[in-house]
Order: C-alpha cells, then structure tokens, then sequence
C-alpha cells in the first residue's frame, strides 16, 4: 500500500489538487478537452432526454411534487422544474437510467456525466453562467471523479458502484468551480461530498443504480454550496489515514491525484456507447453484429455460440437469464443473444418484452462465455458453430472507445434517436447546433429551454 504522510505544513494532496482547480481558467484548456466536452453535453443530453419519460423515473418525480419541491431548475423533457436540490436527482438518474451514457475506462469504469452534468445544469440556471463557464466546470468536475477513482484502484471490487461513490466528487468539484470557490473552499467541498459518498453494486439491474447518479449529483451541489456558508471537513478527504483512497479500497494510491496534472484532461479519453448497457458487454456485442452482417448467415442454424472476455466482464455481467429489461442489460449472454438475433444493441433491445422474446432467451442457452486475463476490457473473441462449419471473430477495440471512436456526426445521429422520444427533430437540430458553438454562448439557459418537454 502506497502511504503519503502529510508534514508541517505541507498542503495536503486534496489541497494541492483543488488549488490546481481553482487556478484554471477556460485559455488554459486544450481544444481536445473542450470539444471533448461539447460531445459529452450532447451525448448525456440525449441519454437522459431518451430516459425522460420512462416508468422507472415517476416514483421518484411523484414523491418529489408531493414534498412540495420548488420549480426552479429544468427537469430535462418534461414541462416542469423542481428545486435546485431536487432537479439533479431526477436529471441524474435520467442520464443513466438507460445505461446508453458516456463511459470513461482510464483506470476506472465511470459514468461521470450523469451526476457531474445534472449539478451543473441545476446550478448553472442560478448563477445564469456562461458556456465557457459550464464546460470548464465540467472537465474540472471530471478530472475530479477520475483522479479519485484512480486513487481508489481497488474500488470497484469492493462492491462499490463508481458512478455513485466517484460522481460525488465530480459534482461537487465541478459546482464548486462554477461558484468560483476558493481553494479551501472546494477543500471542504470535496470532504462534504465524500462523506456522502455511496452506491452498492448489490442494486445492479434496479432502480437504485441509476438513482445512484441523480444522488451523486444532488449531493455534490449540496456539498459545494454547504462549503460557501463556512460548513467544513477534513482537508485530506482523499489521501488521509482514514481518507477516501484508503478505506474505499484495498489498495491505496493518492498520489494519483496530483500525478501529471495539467498535462492531459481526463475527459479527452472519456469513451461514448453504441449499445444500451453494460460497457464492458460492447466488444462481444461488436463481434456478434460482425456475424449478423454476413450475407449467408441463419441465426435458426447456430448449434454454438463460445465468446472469450476479460475476467471483469463475468463479475459484472454475468447474469444468465435476466427477467426485466433493465437487468438484461447487465446480463452478456442477453446481449451476445440479442445483438446476434437482431444486429443492433439498443434502447429497443433491452426491455422486459425483449428479455423473454423466445428467439433470443433460445440463443442464450447456446452461450458460453469464458474468461481470458490476455483480453482488454475493449477486446474480444467470439466463434459460432454450425453443424459442418465455424466462424471466428475477433475485436480489436471496441466501438466508441478511444482507439476506435464514434465521430461526432454518429453521436449527433445518436443524439436525434435519442431525443425524438420528447423532441421535436427541429428543436433536436437547434440544441446540436447550440452545444457545437456552447463556449461562445454568453447563457446556458436557452440550451436547456430547448430541452424541455
């Protein structure tokens, strides 16, 4: 374990890191970085707006009206606000509700939208901010929620759920930036988020894993502006003997925190989805859609199905036979099923009718997935058997990540999917425009008008 002992009195790593953040300015960020997060805006955007009116959402809206909650902030796709506390909540379980949200694999598996951009959102209609504003507070807010995981490597094997634990911290630091808080105030931002900070892998496939994100994101608002009002808490949130690195995670690395900053944003790496669930369920998904293109091919013919992953993917998704739609997309042998059947990984293919459509739940009894630690968490290798006769497929990388990215005019396609649940394709066609141009955008708010039902 990697032990850091603060001295005297020498800044701790939770303060070196959120001095940096406090002295960055919008000049000072690669094009990459802000082009990365124009893509990220616009793909979470659609994710939640397709996410916007779905069942799984009204429990939470309904009890929410019935405390009487404000209407101050923009609930994505719908008609109505809700306090600026309570908008994060809803907008932040929208965005992952569907599992189709930007997935970052630097070292951590994190959905940092969903919690970062649902604070941002509620807190940039108070302070009316500016484009240049909210996308530096977002690359600040996700620089925050990776370099904490990083810090954490064992995290996610301890059942935590990333985008819950992690997310607190994104949103916090990232509503802190917008605040223009001083650097001992996004200290104790931080330490106010982290204390908060939970979410079980034990909820996977319910409910409670994407409210995860919309708790993330309420809480880190909660936390940065707390930290306004003179509320405190350990200035070594990260890297103290009881800090966040050291009891969230076997194995200890604060240091990550500090390590290269400013040379690179996280965000630049962030990887977008093709496919409507687990992430790292994609490369099998790309293997099994290779096979479905082929001119010749009958899935009724296939006799076997073998697919080859990394051992993480089993731990996350090994789920066999899943009976909803939101567990099937945490299930692999429902997508390799589904993605072989019909060629396409979608929103579609992940609903309870799918889930027990007789086609697929007769494909996935020909599945065997199997464990390779040489894979990636971005490769696999699949092979399907006919009687006199096999094939072979083998992923490289899978689509949407770094190495092999979905371009910007594929995410805006995404995005008009998305969007046309609550959307008209016009409006869907001004809030494109409007994120491609969002640094010269002296208001955010006539991009979130646009985003109401």
């Amino acid at each position: 374990m990697s032990m850091h002992i603060k001295t005297g009195d020498e800044p701790s790593l939770t303060q070196q890191f959120t001095q940096f953040i406090v002295d960055q300015q919008f000049k000072d960020l690669s094009p990459e970085a802000i082009h990365a997060a124009k893509r990220g805006v616009l793909d979470w955007l659609g994710c939640a707006l397709a996410a916007s009116h779905h069942p799984s959402i009204e429990p939470l809206i309904e009890v929410l009206q019935d405390n009487d909650s404000s209407p101050q902030s923009t609930v994505l796709g719908r008609s109505f606000k809700l306090s600026h506390l309570d908008a994060p909540l809803v907008n932040g379980q929208m965005g992952l509700l569907l599992y189709f949200d930007d997935t970052h694999l630097g070292g951590v598996v994190l959905h940092a939208s969903s919690p970062t951009l649902s604070a941002l959102i509620s807190e940039s209609e108070r302070q009316k901010s500016s484009g240049q504003d909210f996308l530096l507070a977002y690359i600040c807010g996700f620089e925050a929620g990776v370099r904490v995981g990083q810090s954490a490597p064992n995290h996610h094997a301890q059942g935590w759920h990333l985008t819950g634990t992690l997310g607190h911290f994104a949103a916090s630091v990232a509503v802190g930036k917008l605040l223009k808080l001083e650097p001992q105030q996004l200290t104790y931002a931080m330490g106010i988020a982290g204390t908060q900070a939970s979410g079980m892998q034990q909820n996977r496939g319910t409910s409670c894993k994407s409210f995860h994100a919309g708790r993330a994101g309420s809480n880190g608002l909660l936390a940065a502006r707390l930290a306004t009002k003179g509320f405190n808490s350990s200035e070594e949130i990260i890297d103290g003997k009881r800090g966040f690195s050291r009891i969230y995670s076997q194995q200890s690395l604060p240091e990550k925190m500090t390590q290269g900053l400013g040379l690179s944003w996280e965000i630049e790496r962030n990887g977008f989805k093709p496919y409507a669930c687990g992430v790292v369920i994609h490369p099998a998904i790309d293997a099994m859609i290779e096979f479905h293109k082929q001119s010749n091919f009958d899935v009724h013919q296939v006799r076997k199905i073998e697919v080859y992953v990394n051992p993480i993917v089993l731990s996350i998704t090994g789920t066999v036979s899943p009976v909803t739609g939101l567990h099937s997309k945490f299930s692999i042998y429902h997508s390799v099923a589904v993605a072989l059947v019909e060629g396409r990984a979608g929103i579609e293919q992940y609903t309870d009718l799918k889930a027990s459509d007789p086609v697929v739940t007769k494909i996935r009894d020909l599945i065997t997935i199997n464990s390779d630690e040489n894979l990636g968490r971005d490769q696999a290798r699949a092979t399907i058997y006919w009687d006199h006769d096999q094939r072979e497929v083998a992923i490289e990388h899978a689509l949407g990540t770094v190495q092999h990215p979905l371009s910007d005019r594929e995410l805006e396609e995404k995005f008009i999917d998305n969007a046309k649940t609550c959307l008209t394709q016009s409006s869907a066609k001004q809030i494109i425009a409007l994120i491609w141009q969002l640094d010269e955008l002296p208001s955010v708010q006539p991009l979130l008008d646009l985003c109401q039902g």
